[in-house]
């Protein structure tokens, strides 16, 4: 598989899961040099904040329907097919951003890491 450069013009280990399903339903993955300024990567972060807001109005739909009690079984069941698709894209969503945060010994600055203490204390 190829990798993305780095600003360096090294090659980076880590693509991006972005937010729609390739080909089949798969995985798809950005491989890209921008350091997530591309056109590619600032779709995929305004697909997310899509996904992530109706996955918040479906909440609030679902809580009125539950307590309707004269909600038929139709209405639950096409209630509970879209809860599904919304958590599966917050789950999609959270395993991208996993996997684009640094890992133990990974981080960004080369310095100690601040304490919130200061020099006396």
């Amino acid at each position: 598989m190829r990798a993305a450069r780095d600003g360096d013009g090294q090659v980076s280990a880590q693509p991006r899961l972005l937010p729609w399903p390739g080909p089949a339903g798969k995985p798809c993955y950005l491989v890209s040099d921008t350091d997530g300024a591309g056109y590619l990567s600032r779709l995929a972060d305004d697909m997310e904040a899509v996904q992530l807001q109706m996955g918040s109005e479906l909440i609030g739909h679902a809580r009125l329907l539950l307590h309707d009690r004269k909600a038929a079984a139709q209405e639950l069941r096409y209630l509970s097919n879209r809860l599904i698709e919304a958590l599966q894209d917050a789950l999609r969503i959270a395993e991208s951003r996993g996997g684009r945060l640094p890992g133990p010994g990974e981080c960004e600055s080369d310095g100690p890491a601040q304490t919130g203490k200061g020099p006396s204390e």
